[in-house]
């Protein structure tokens, strides 16, 4: 079920309905009415799937009781791991293995050896990389006795399969959201219209930009040897807005949606590409992911403790898993070595912390340096997203080599660039009121639009009117990081 489909707009006010009023004033009501609107939101994608879910679930459950119980060190390093291994089995299977045996025969076949590999048909299960480090983060808090074990199925089901971060996040802690569906909730006016501002934006996001970016972006990387220099600079413009405006515009839905019922999911993004270095820009791009691997990764080997070889060896294994964990293909894996490259001199001269505070805060234009600084590291950012989209990392090279030749001189034209004004002014448009709401948790959260009801009123309408105009004149499309 997409957030952006006519299904979710249905099954959102049901459900709604039924919790505040047929369940109200009764936690185990609610908290099992979400767990099965979770399991039906999740099964509309594909029910043969939903074992793999409750057997993940399950999975964690009796291991995070068995972990705590435990009398020896041995015991509960024994079901930490068997949680850690079955998971990453999984993982690894519907994910990797097909990655895995064709590299392993690509290489093979370097030296003369031929290999016929036998690939796996099967489709990727939806958020299983999301769901699967709920679970992780889980029964490992356990083991470090952060937290106690859940023995409640039904909340601790919730906390992983709860339908609006469910396929694509926030990746949730427990130390988080099982606080939260354990305490009584109330219904909050304030909070439930704050919930439908951010889906509002979030939709706006999705389908008046990430969209209509989505259309000229695959056109020029899918045709990008017939393109000059500039058309395929214009082609990584439109994937670095399209990416930000799907993903960004998912995590404003869920965090809008968890609102609703008065849940506070962590926070996913926080104006990214207005950063002024690339260590700022991962602590506001997918931010549950990149603290997820400090966490858990970066922290046990060290992190930035010890001397800079381990420091440069630690930055560049969680930045190249993180690539990993976004696909089976060598471009995730090069694009994540490149941020590591990008990232490195902060890291080693220490100043990755120089940039806590919300750019230009409370000014309405930044400085000359912080302009400078925001567009090197946009443009390094775009360059990244390069071999993000790419097919294969041989695509992403030709792309650069003809994005800096004398073809970026060359006025650029490919089909349909005329229709890409108008999405370029509603981008323009975007931009904007994101920088005039940079220091709030969504950009139209606090927005004022003149001193007059009937301007702000207007503006809300004005957003919903271009959110049906391009829903109805287009098919309903996937996220993208639902294929993560």
């Amino acid at each position: 079920m997409l957030f952006n489909s006519l299904h979710f707009a249905i099954f959102l006010p049901i459900v709604f309905a039924l919790y505040w009023f047929f369940t109200k004033r009764n936690l185990r009501g609610q908290n099992l009415l979400l767990l099965i609107a979770s399991l039906y939101f999740y099964g509309c994608w594909d029910y043969r799937f939903l074992f793999l879910l409750v057997f993940s679930i399950l999975l964690d459950y009796f291991s995070g009781i068995q972990i705590s119980v435990a009398r020896s060190k041995y015991s509960k390093r024994f079901w930490l791991w068997l949680s850690i291994s079955i998971n990453l089995g999984f993982l690894g299977i519907f994910k990797y293995y097909n990655f895995f045996v064709e590299s392993f025969s690509q290489g093979l076949s370097l030296v003369g050896l031929n290999m016929n590999p036998r690939s796996l048909q099967v489709i990727l299960p939806v958020g299983i990389s999301f769901y699967t480090f709920h679970g992780l983060s889980y029964v490992i808090d356990i083991y470090k006795d952060k937290i106690a074990p859940e023995k409640n199925l039904v909340d601790y089901s919730l906390f992983v399969s709860f339908f609006p971060l469910l396929v694509a996040g926030p990746i949730e802690r427990a130390t988080h959201l099982l606080p939260q569906i354990k305490k009584e909730r109330q219904f909050v006016y304030g909070q439930s219209v704050d919930g439908l501002k951010q889906i509002l934006w979030g939709l706006f996001k999705k389908i008046v930009i990430a969209d209509n970016c989505a259309i000229f972006a695959d056109e020029i990387f899918n045709n990008s040897s017939n393109y000059s220099g500039s058309v395929l600079l214009l082609g990584a413009l439109y994937f670095t807005i399209q990416i930000y405006g799907d993903f960004s515009g998912y995590s404003d839905i869920a965090l809008g949606t968890a609102r609703l019922f008065g849940f506070d999911l962590l926070r996913n993004f926080s104006y990214p590409y207005f950063s002024r270095d690339i260590a700022e820009f991962w602590r506001r791009w997918h931010i549950s992911l990149s603290t997820w691997f400090r966490d858990y990764l970066y922290i046990p080997l060290g992190g930035s403790k010890g001397g800079a070889l381990n420091r440069i060896r630690n930055t560049f294994l969680i930045f190249i898993v993180s690539g990993f964990w976004h696909g089976s293909n060598w471009t995730f894996i090069f694009w994540g070595f490149l941020n590591a490259l990008f990232i490195m001199p902060s890291i080693l001269f220490k100043t990755n912390r120089d940039n806590l505070n919300i750019v230009a805060q409370g000014k309405l234009l930044p400085s000359v340096g912080e302009t400078f600084n925001i567009l090197t590291t946009f443009l390094l950012t775009v360059f990244a997203w390069i071999f993000f989209r790419s097919e294969n990392i041989l695509q992403a090279f030709q792309i650069i080599t003809r994005i800096f030749s004398k073809s970026l001189l060359s006025l650029p034209y490919f089909e349909g660039i005329g229709m890409s004004v108008t999405t370029l002014i509603f981008t323009v448009i975007f931009f904007f009121v994101e920088w005039l709401g940079r220091e709030h948790q969504f950009a139209i959260q606090k927005l004022q639009i003149g001193n007059s009801r009937f301007i702000q009123w207007s503006f809300y309408y004005l957003i919903i009117i271009c959110i049906l105009f391009y829903a109805s004149s287009s098919t309903e499309k996937q996220f993208i990081y639902f294929q993560f």
